[in-house]
């Protein structure tokens, strides 16, 4: 039997997206989700006053991007052990696969269907028509309500669905996070590789700023080596995934200090023509160059830049293109 007021609002969705968005969020600074509780509501939107079916899990394949770190089987054990005592208490969300007949993909749902796979169970599940981007932010909002995603996964599927071309507020609608939250998940996935990542695992006790602390250090070149002697150490892997960034984290920082982000000072230097109508202050920080002018040239000159700059642009790449090949 379907759960009241399971889901929704999918059905009312445009089935057009040149016309208007194909997700029931409508961009995230004017409708941001300002709790898990209102998260898991529009979740349910997505099965609410649909048919369950029942499906064989070989039917049904993963997503095409994947919300979990793999490797806590202990509680998926738990999940395995309630779902035969009492049933599969709720359907997960399919829909037709979009490249082979016959098969279905999961949209949200795949510890179920894993559990129901194992214990030879059918599957209960809403099968609905949606396309990739209502697909990615339906399963980023049930997964962020209840799935219960440590940082690091959520930061991981950001990265994900930017990977795929999804643009930063495809991105907040699906994990109920403002600009400045993206940007921090994204930073540490830049900072931290990915087989790193997976070697620590979800580490489902760390919050977001001791990985942002961590991926301060691992970002070091200097402790490239030290990395990659900490996470391959016999018996790391065999530590709880907390202990493993514990571990990390202590090797990194001998400190024992809250790591901060320290900028680099900016270089600085000045120019000025023989004639002295124009000064320019130069600043560069490795990451930003700004230039200032001033004296009697200066907005000519600066405007005579300005005008030119498509072509020193393909000087510039030009130049830098020849000096490749010297």
């Amino acid at each position: 039997m379907a759960r009241k007021g399971l889901l929704t609002g999918l059905a009312d969705l445009p089935s057009d997206p040149a016309t208007s968005p194909s997700y029931p969020m409508r961009g995230a600074g004017k409708s941001m989700v300002r709790s898990l509780d209102d998260l898991a509501q529009q979740a349910n939107k997505y099965l609410e006053g649909q048919v369950i079916v029942e499906l064989d899990p070989e039917q049904v394949d993963a997503s095409f991007v994947q919300d979990r770190i793999l490797g806590d089987e202990a509680e998926f054990e738990e999940l395995k052990e309630a779902i035969r005592a009492r049933g599969q208490d709720s359907p997960i969300l399919v829909r037709p696969h979009p490249s082979v007949d016959g098969r279905y993909q999961v949209v949200f749902g795949h510890r179920r269907l894993r559990a129901a796979r194992d214990l030879g169970l059918k599957i209960k599940a809403v099968v609905k028509q949606i396309d990739d981007r209502t697909h990615v932010i339906a399963q980023g909002q049930e997964n962020s309500a209840r799935a219960n995603l440590t940082f690091i996964e959520r930061a991981l599927f950001a990265r994900r669905l930017e990977d795929l071309g999804y643009d930063r507020d495809v991105i907040a609608a699906a994990l109920a996070a403002n600009a400045a939250s993206i940007s921090k998940m994204m930073t540490v996935t830049e900072r931290i590789p990915a087989v790193t990542i997976q070697k620590l695992g979800a580490a489902p006790g760390v919050g977001r700023e001791r990985w942002i602390e961590l991926s301060l250090l691992v970002g070091k070149a200097s402790n490239g080596a030290r990395v990659s002697e900490v996470v391959n150490s016999a018996g790391f892997e065999e530590l709880p995934s907390d202990e493993r960034f514990s571990r990390l984290y202590g090797a990194l920082n001998r400190s024992a200090r809250p790591v901060r982000k320290v900028e680099p000072a900016a270089g600085k230097a000045s120019w000025q023509p023989r004639d002295r109508a124009v000064q320019a202050e130069i600043k560069n920080s490795g990451k930003v160059f700004s230039m200032s002018m001033k004296a009697k040239n200066a907005s000519r000159f600066g405007e005579f830049l300005s005008s030119r700059l498509d072509a020193l642009y393909e000087q510039f790449l030009a130049e830098d293109e020849g000096n490749k090949g010297d």
